[in-house]
């Protein structure tokens, strides 16, 4: 993993769980040289808005099915609220903190994804200004991004967080991702107990789904996580963000949370 960038990839309803001690942490590793970058997701929170206005969530293929009036929403909570209680949060730890959209300085272009028909206003990734992260962060700052995208006919579209994370990591050349969530990692029962599967490959995955070891929640989480192995991405790890000094320990160790691999 890069010493000079981590990127950490985090639902916005899991950040604004996590303590006080979480951000301090965030801080402590800005001021000592390891540079955070944040994606942020928030769908949770897009669901509770969109239906205190009346509109339906639909999803096809795990993608949120968007219109404009649906991309007014997302638009509105990821980076209107989300973006900015997290830039709120690290600040009041000490952090110094921008919030971005993709759409700011063109950072994440995307053109519409292939089942456009199908999910209206989605975009795939096609490009990330990575000079543009690297120059808020060489002015002492740590970027948090909104995955809304933007086209070049000015166009802004929904981006899977996951899949915009992923992507962001890729251009800065970062070989691990950092998904933090609420979960230790991918558990099994071994022996009646459960434990946390240290390293599991995309088969391993839908073998364990199949066999309903991962099951429920879990399994959008774990699909998600894969979804970050974008690019030059190598590998994805979960870790549980109430664990203490789980970020330091996931970037000079690596021996926390379960490691997913492609092979």
């Amino acid at each position: 993993m890069s010493k000079q960038h981590f990127v950490m990839k985090c639902g916005g309803s899991t950040l604004a769980a996590l303590p006080d001690a979480f951000f301090e942490e965030l801080r402590e590793m800005q001021e000592n040289g390891i540079q955070p970058v944040i994606v942020h997701g928030g769908g949770p929170a897009i669901n509770e808005t969109l239906g205190k206005l009346g509109i339906e969530s639909r999803f096809v293929g795990g993608l949120r099915v968007t219109d404009e009036a649906t991309l007014d929403v997302v638009e509105m909570v990821l980076a209107g609220r989300i973006n900015k209680e997290i830039v709120r949060k690290l600040q009041k730890n000490g952090a110094k903190s921008i919030g971005l959209s993709g759409t700011d300085g063109s950072l994440i272009m995307v053109k519409p994804v292939a089942n456009a028909h199908d999910v209206g206003l989605v975009g795939e990734v096609t490009g990330v200004n990575a000079s543009l992260i690297k120059g808020i962060i060489e002015l002492g700052y740590l970027p948090v991004i909104a995955p809304i995208g933007i086209d070049e006919a000015g166009q802004r579209y929904n981006i899977n967080a996951d899949t915009a994370a992923g992507a962001v990591a890729s251009q800065l050349g970062v070989d691990t991702m950092i998904v933090v969530t609420d979960v230790p990692g991918i558990m099994r029962t071994v022996n009646g107990e459960k434990v946390v599967l240290k390293q599991v490959t995309f088969a391993d995955i839908e073998e364990m789904i199949q066999s309903e070891e991962i099951y429920g929640g879990m399994i959008p989480k774990v699909r998600a996580a894969m979804s970050c192995l974008h690019g030059n991405v190598k590998e994805v790890l979960i870790v549980d963000g109430s664990i203490p000094r789980v970020l330091s320990r996931a970037v000079t160790e690596g021996n926390i949370g379960t490691r997913i691999v492609r092979e």
